[in-house]
């Protein structure tokens, strides 16, 4: 089975919500709720790609060292095997939006349980309740 490395980011704000993105429709998962990130690319460091991802997708700038990891998923779908570091981050540059037609949602760490999210972002929730709540 295809191990596939894939980082995301908890973004989290001067409320202490965290940032979600919706999958839009026409990508696998379409309509699930997922912490922004994305798929490493050949050669590419977990943290450089952390970076580029929260770029392309929202916008923003971050520097490595505001990139804290919290946790990890693993998570065997029918066709590959996900692992996925979940770091967070409090501090960036520019103004968060969507920059690939997806919605997002600030949410409250006890409330991330109320978006459907992909079965490997599940369990990174309960260490966000640790840390947030």
């Amino acid at each position: 089975m295809k191990l596939t490395l894939v980082v995301a980011c908890a973004l989290i704000d001067a409320d202490n919500r965290v940032l979600i993105a919706q999958r839009p429709e026409g990508k696998q998962l379409a309509g699930l709720w997922e912490f922004p990130g994305g798929k490493l690319e050949p050669g590419e460091r977990p943290e450089p790609a952390l970076i580029r991802e929260l770029h392309e997708e929202l916008g923003i700038e971050v520097k490595e060292a505001c990139l804290a990891p919290l946790t990890f998923a693993s998570h065997a779908y029918e066709t590959f095997h996900l692992l996925m570091p979940l770091y967070i981050c409090r501090r960036w540059e520019g103004t968060v939006s969507s920059k690939e037609g997806q919605a997002l949602a600030w949410v409250r760490a006890n409330k991330l349980r109320d978006y459907p999210m992909p079965p490997a972002d599940i369990p990174l929730i309960p260490p966000l309740i640790d840390l947030l709540m």
